[in-house]
């Protein structure tokens, strides 16, 4: 910050009106009072202009400095009501209340599924953004509006799940395809007896699904005589829709259903078909260490879970636009989130 100066004992004159900044600068005074405020953003060349005028005109307050513009971030998110979602959003929400008052982050909630409005947001933006962060399917639409973002100068960075191969692209989240072969691997190991193994989860719509139901086929593939059961690849983290698909492969005749692995949320319609059955139940294995699934790991019911860390992704995802904005010094690697494994006796209010 500077602040104009004149000779000891000089009477100051009348400050200039910002029609009169406007005037020299050739911008408007909405302009002006965005630039001397920092209300908003406005072009380099208008903040430079409207800076001089004011300099040249004696104005007698602290300007802000050439350098120092407004950073605009947007946070995309999908309108998703489970616990990590809620978990996620507020961890943004803390994250950017920390940051210097120059840096403004946009938080919005888009409609889940909808791959235009999230493509519109991503490639649209009404003010000159320096970055974006979302979470989104991995589709044509999507690819394209983030391969515009960052064409445009931007700095994209995906959370939860990652969009692949895309050039330019950072990527914040947890590594999926880790989480499902640690579950795999895990269960093999744990289980006593052979049968069918239950996946779910909405493994259609989000990449990170995908990663982590394969990562969990190719791991208990090592453990010979388990047989993996998609149950259903659509559940939108719906406990109706995981009830009634574990209730079918429940009804279907065959080995005995040994395990449970649900990629996704929807956890309180599998609690009453999985207590129903008793000592013999299946082993069940979940993700997110929300307040829910620590309550089911302590009541034994739960059996493990992975947690994504939605802290992590959200300091590390507003860190990395910061850094390639200038605002933050690149002191050390950002951290990416954690992948976190928890039971009964790793968990407590």
């Amino acid at each position: 910050m500077t602040q104009t100066s004149r000779p000891q004992g000089q009477r100051r004159k009348k400050a200039a009106r910002f029609s009169e900044i406007a005037a020299r600068a050739g911008v408007s005074v909405a302009t002006v009072d965005r630039v001397l405020n920092e209300r908003d953003s406005v072009s380099e060349a208008a903040r430079r202009k409207v800076l001089a005028a004011a300099r040249d005109l004696d104005v007698p307050r602290i300007l802000p400095q050439p350098d120092h513009a407004l950073v605009h971030v947007d946070v995309l998110l999908p309108r998703n009501d489970t616990p990590f979602f809620r978990a996620l959003t507020e961890a943004f929400r803390v994250a950017a209340a920390m940051l210097d008052r120059r840096v403004i982050v946009h938080r919005r909630q888009l409609a889940e599924g909808d791959s235009v409005a999230m493509a519109k947001a991503l490639s649209a933006p009404p003010y000159r953004r320096s970055g974006v962060v979302f979470a989104a399917p991995d589709v044509a639409v999507i690819r394209a509006a983030v391969a515009q973002a960052i064409a445009r100068g931007e700095t994209a960075v995906a959370v939860v799940t990652a969009l692949a191969d895309l050039p330019g692209l950072v990527y914040c989240g947890m590594d999926n395809r880790r989480a499902g072969l640690a579950a795999g691997d895990l269960l093999g190991r744990m289980l006593g007896r052979q049968g069918r193994i239950v996946v779910m989860g909405n493994i259609g719509l989000y990449r990170g699904h995908q990663d982590r139901a394969l990562g969990f086929q190719e791991a208990i593939t090592r453990w010979p005589g388990q047989s993996v059961i998609v149950a259903e690849t659509e559940t939108r983290d719906d406990p109706d829709r995981c009830q009634r698909a574990l209730r079918q492969v429940l009804a279907q005749p065959g080995p005995p259903v040994v395990a449970v692995y649900n990629t996704g949320a929807g956890s309180a319609g599998l609690v009453p078909v999985l207590a129903s059955l008793g000592p013999e139940r299946p082993f069940w294995v979940a993700h997110e260490a929300s307040d829910d699934h620590v309550d089911l790991l302590q009541s034994g019911l739960l059996d493990l879970v992975i947690d994504q860390d939605p802290n992590g992704q959200a300091i590390a995802a507003l860190q990395t636009v910061l850094i390639r904005a200038g605002v933050m010094e690149d002191l050390a690697a950002v951290r990416r989130a954690e992948l976190r494994l928890h039971t009964r006796y790793t968990v407590g209010r």
